[in-house]
């Protein structure tokens, strides 16, 4: 069943987090992903507001996992781990 990456982030440092941008792009889509948004206008209407929202779609939960575990994609990471405060989950969607 497909499957939905979705990310919510505060950036701290600009810099260091577009480093990041440049190189998660590519590592997500190397894995099939799919951006369905990156940081367009929401509403918050429960929680912790964090100004950058993104979400991708993949093939199934597998596969968005296997891009997050992947050399690419943690590359991109280690720019973005002391860049932002974010939380990241995959959740399997009904097609």
């Amino acid at each position: 069943m497909p499957a939905l990456w979705i990310a919510h982030v505060t950036v701290t440092d600009d810099e260091a987090y577009g480093k990041y941008a440049k190189l998660a792009g590519p590592a997500i889509a190397a894995h099939g992903g799919r951006f369905l948004a990156r940081g367009g206008r929401f509403v918050q209407l429960e929680g912790r507001e964090r100004p950058r929202n993104v979400v991708a779609r993949f093939d199934s939960v597998d596969d968005a996992v296997a891009c997050y575990n992947s050399d690419a994609y943690q590359e991109a990471l280690s720019h973005a781990r002391n860049a932002s405060e974010r939380e990241l989950m995959v959740v399997e969607i009904e097609d």
